[in-house]
């Protein structure tokens, strides 16, 4: 009998600990959140790691953060941004923290009004994603001066974001940004 109300014990106490854990990382809600105004990836890749709401949160910031720059709309870098951001590669000239990316995309959208960025890969490891991302549009703006006349714009750029609590709090970022001065017909090498 003490063997029997040993084990109902602990049939008791295990089942609401194995009933949390699963909770962390069930698999029935979508990796991607699907809201209309957000950007989706084209892929999503997280290796073997599980499907966690963490996992969940990271992709969320990415899709955020990208809506910006396919955008411009400042709302969103502030929901995916930490005030205490860190850019790793900033350029000369450029401020450091959330100033600089407005900074950046005011830029470059006088010289591409169109702009939009697509999130064409999504590789997440724990807190930290990767992201290739493919910038478009047409050069009918202005950009160090020089006025466009409709060229077509498009470029790659990689990304690395770290996510700290809950926003990005540090980055290092490339951008083809020959390819674009070629397209732009800013810059010719020969």
């Amino acid at each position: 009998m003490k063997l029997l109300t040993a084990m109902a014990a602990l049939v008791v106490v295990t089942l609401p600990l194995v009933a949390c854990s699963t909770a962390a990382m069930t698999t029935d809600q979508p990796l991607v959140d699907s809201a209309a105004d957000l950007v989706a990836p084209g892929t999503v890749n997280i290796g073997d790691a599980p499907v966690t709401d963490r996992t969940r949160e990271v992709v969320r910031i990415a899709q955020t953060l990208y809506t910006f720059w396919n955008t411009g709309d400042t709302a969103y870098l502030d929901r995916a941004v930490d005030p205490g951001f860190v850019d790793n590669t900033l350029p000369p000239g450029r401020p450091q923290g959330p100033a600089g990316p407005v900074e950046a995309s005011d830029t470059f959208r006088a010289a591409v009004p169109d702009l939009t960025c697509e999130l064409a890969d999504l590789y997440v490891t724990g807190d930290t994603f990767t992201a290739r991302l493919i910038f478009r549009g047409h050069f009918t703006g202005t950009y160090d001066g020089r006025t466009g006349a409709g060229q077509p714009i498009d470029f790659g750029a990689i990304d690395i974001q770290h996510v700290g609590d809950a926003r990005i709090d540090a980055d290092w970022h490339l951008e083809d940004n020959l390819t674009f001065l070629q397209q732009a017909e800013l810059d010719s090498v020969g």
